[in-house]
């Protein structure tokens, strides 16, 4: 028996002459899987798909002529990437289009796997519900929340096989029994079956070099010869062998509806280049039937912020202003909304990408970045108050937004400003080295180190050093001395001057302003923004962290 895998996935795309190579071969079923959770819950929750319906209809169009031609069933799983019921309309819509629009006719079956949340209470009641490994504790009321499919083993496919159905629509499904299903149907041997189902699920993941291209399967009574279809593409024993660790966490034992799949004495053999022959699998009936149980309930909507922090001081002080920050957008929440919202259902997290982020703590070392990637996700119980915490949220210049946000008038409070040099002086020195900054290949920011001269920075001149947008074509700076004996100091140096922020901007001199503000004892520098406000690639919205090259600047020791 020959089955074609066309795809890893309906809507990924794959090669139309890889699928013509497999179309000749003349397969007896042709499987395909649209399904994922890759991607998180969010397909399951909402009913979304995660590919398109041009994507989904190129595939499908040309699987269902493939199917024409060779009058052979084509089973799909898991419809709508989360096999709800409403994922396998909208497929099943899909395929009555292109029916009509090029003339093909078949007899369509649908199966559904969305699970009432009655059912589940009662089964739950019986006992009959336990979580799988690893999986969090499962709570009666958990199913009214949620949306629940069932996992299909090969038992529906083969009902509608049976009765002489051409193209099966399926919800979540086994992606393994997509391609069993016949083969189980027709009395194959079950553990070279399942293996061999296992091997093309995901199409050409176990080809060199992977591809979303197809693989077809020759099925026989003592073993299974596996083919890559696309050109340029190979596979080998290993590669063959290695898929047996995708997505498990036993590559020895896979787990299905009915029983296990054990590969621990599974031999693999090389026919050709493009041809690897397995042998050796067997299967494991089980004690009884289960399905998997898959749900998502919705916990929130979201309004993702990006951003950046360049500012090494703010990068220091971080563990500290965060929870500040928390504390901070509590109240602001009460205030805005009146006490509308309450805090405790708004969620503000804060990811900081270059600090160890994505091994969440376990890194061995800690890290010193000179820039820190910020990923703001703000969720709330509806997507409009997301956003409209969102814009206060994105204000403060402890973050540079890449980009504008949602705006909704009324809803942009001042906030207190996180720059360098608020609040108490840092615990640590900030003394640099003397060094060279570089904007310009022919400019050179100018430093004051002397022989035998201790230095400083900015920081034990200026309370408050930052910049900030005035209006969408216009950078400025504010350097807020401590005192009057600073500013008179900072001012004496020179140091703020017309050169130094055109080797740093890269912009004439002339059309920089600097004003000493003895009032304020404060300097204020003007120039034009390096991009306009919001254009796109403004990476920095509000042009709050442009005042960060300036932080390492050597002023000789206050006086």
């Amino acid at each position: 028996m020959r089955i074609l895998a066309p795809t890893g996935a309906l809507g990924a795309g794959f090669d139309t002459a890889a699928l013509d190579r497999g179309v000749a071969a003349g397969p007896h079923v042709i499987a395909c899987d649209a399904g994922s959770t890759d991607s998180g819950p969010a397909a399951l929750g909402s009913g979304t798909p995660k590919l398109s319906a041009q994507a989904v209809t190129r595939d499908l169009r040309l699987l269902l002529k493939a199917r024409d031609t060779l009058q052979v069933p084509l089973i799909i799983g898991s419809c709508g990437t989360s096999g709800r019921d409403d994922g396998v309309d909208w497929v099943a819509g899909l395929a009555r289009t292109i029916a009509a629009e090029n003339n093909l006719h078949f007899k369509l079956g649908l199966i559904y796997s969305d699970q009432p949340a009655e059912r589940l209470q009662h089964l739950y009641d019986e006992g009959r519900i336990r979580p799988l490994a690893n999986a969090p504790v499962i709570e009666r009321k958990l199913f009214e929340r949620s949306h629940t499919v069932a996992m299909m083993g090969v038992e529906p496919l083969q009902e509608l096989l049976r009765d002489g159905y051409d193209v099966i629509l399926a919800g979540w499904a086994s992606d393994t029994a997509l391609f069993a299903a016949l083969p189980h149907l027709n009395g194959a041997d079950p553990g070279l079956t399942w293996h061999m189902a296992k091997t093309i699920e995901c199409g050409a993941a176990c080809a060199i070099p992977p591809d979303a291209n197809g693989l077809l399967v020759t099925l026989r009574d003592d073993h299974f010869d596996v083919t890559t279809l696309a050109d340029g593409s190979r596979l080998t024993p290993r590669s063959v062998a290695a898929h047996t660790l995708y997505e498990n966490a036993d590559p020895f034992h896979i787990a299905e509806p009915s029983g296990t799949l054990d590969t621990t004495h599974a031999t693999y053999e090389a026919v050709d280049e493009r041809t690897v022959r397995v042998r050796g699998s067997r299967y494991i009936e089980a004690d009884g039937y289960t399905n998997k149980l898959e749900g998502a309930e919705l916990v929130g909507y979201q309004t993702v912020i990006v951003g950046g922090v360049r500012d090494k001081v703010v990068i220091e002080r971080l563990p500290e202003l965060l929870p500040m920050a928390k504390k901070y957008f509590d109240a602001k929440i009460l205030d805005v909304f009146d006490g509308r919202v309450d805090p405790d259902t708004i969620d503000i997290n804060y990811r900081l990408y270059g600090t160890g982020t994505v091994l969440a703590g376990t890194e061995p070392t800690p890290l010193q970045p000179q820039e820190l990637g910020v990923l703001i996700t703000v969720t709330a119980p509806d997507q409009g108050t997301a956003h409209a915490i969102s814009t206060f949220v994105a204000r403060p210049r402890l973050l540079a937004p890449a980009h504008p946000r949602v705006r909704r008038p009324g809803l942009h409070p001042r906030l207190p400003l996180f720059a360098a040099g608020d609040g108490p002086r840092p615990a640590l020195p900030l003394h640099p080295q003397p060094r060279r900054h570089r904007r310009h290949p022919h400019r050179t920011v100018p430093h004051h180190h002397r022989r035998g001269l201790t230095m400083a920075t900015l920081l034990d001149y200026c309370s408050l050093v930052r910049s900030k947008n005035a209006g969408p074509f216009t950078l400025t700076f504010d350097f807020m001395c401590h005192d009057q004996h600073t500013y008179e100091a900072l001012t004496n140096t020179g140091i703020l001057n017309r050169a130094l922020f055109a080797g740093l901007f890269n912009t004439s001199e002339n059309e920089i302003l600097v004003v000493n503000h003895p009032r304020a004892l404060a300097v204020k520098v003007s120039l034009p923004r390096p991009s306009a406000q919001g254009a796109q690639h403004d990476s920095d919205c509000y042009a709050g962290q442009q005042y960060a090259p300036l932080m390492e600047l050597q002023l000789p020791e206050l006086p």
